[in-house]
């Protein structure tokens, strides 16, 4: 499945079993990405630095240092750089571990390609998504989509990669209700069906940074369909 992508868009792939890496590094490679593949949590963290790739790959179980400690020393330190996580681990909290610990997206092994494909393009386009040096104002919620950054009044919200998107993509649409399954499309690339948390655990994230006891109310759930964020 060959996609036009330049080979200039780098990866780091850290994944301690060398037949999932070398599958996975040559898969990625023939949709052109440029990867740097490692096999344990302190090789990525070295290798992230020195390269400062577009994504990054982790694998949740690694020798020396595991994905999760990996994730929190990124974003501890400030780097938004995209993380899919992949874990064979199938219980929702410890999926729920993952995105506490910084990832933006998990993937469950064993998992297909073209899933792989899906979720790496998502995430490389919400990086860049709304990106037009335009702010959304609405009430006292300022949205910076050049800078990525939001406040609500003075307080600026600090938001993962994955929390601003969702929360840009609700306040470009204000009083609208969108649907689960078009978050998942604009905001992952893919539809994980109706079993999935992933949404409803960002919706959470994103409402207690939102909204401070004492302020309005602003982010509603409509059961069944999916969320809206209110027009003042």
């Amino acid at each position: 499945m060959a996609t036009n992508q330049e080979p200039s868009t780098s990866i780091v792939l850290a994944e301690d079993d060398r037949a999932t890496r070398d599958s996975t590094r040559l898969a990625l490679e023939l949709e052109r990405y440029q990867v740097i593949a490692v096999s344990n949590g302190h090789e990525a963290l070295t290798a992230i630095a020195k390269h400062r790739p577009e994504l990054i790959i982790l694998d949740l179980m690694m020798p020396h240092v595991d994905g999760l400690s990996v994730c929190r020393q990124l974003r501890n330190a400030g780097d938004n750089t995209p993380i899919l996580l992949l874990t064979a681990r199938t219980q929702v909290t410890d999926r729920v571990l993952g995105l506490d610990a910084g990832a933006d997206d998990y993937l469950t092994k064993p998992f297909a390609l073209d899933e792989l494909f899906a979720r790496v393009r998502a995430l490389l386009r919400r990086s860049s998504y709304g990106s037009n040096g335009e702010w959304i104002i609405l009430g006292d919620l300022r949205i910076d989509e050049r800078g990525r950054r939001a406040y609500r009044k003075d307080r600026e919200l600090i938001l993962s990669k994955t929390e601003f998107d969702l929360l840009q993509l609700l306040a470009f649409n204000a009083g609208t209700v969108l649907e689960h399954h078009l978050i998942y499309d604009r905001i992952w690339g893919y539809d994980f069906g109706p079993d999935s948390k992933n949404l409803a655990v960002y919706i959470g994230y994103l409402r207690k940074k939102l909204e401070l006891p004492g302020e309005e109310k602003l982010l509603r759930t409509v059961r069944g369909v999916g969320y809206v964020l209110m027009r003042p």
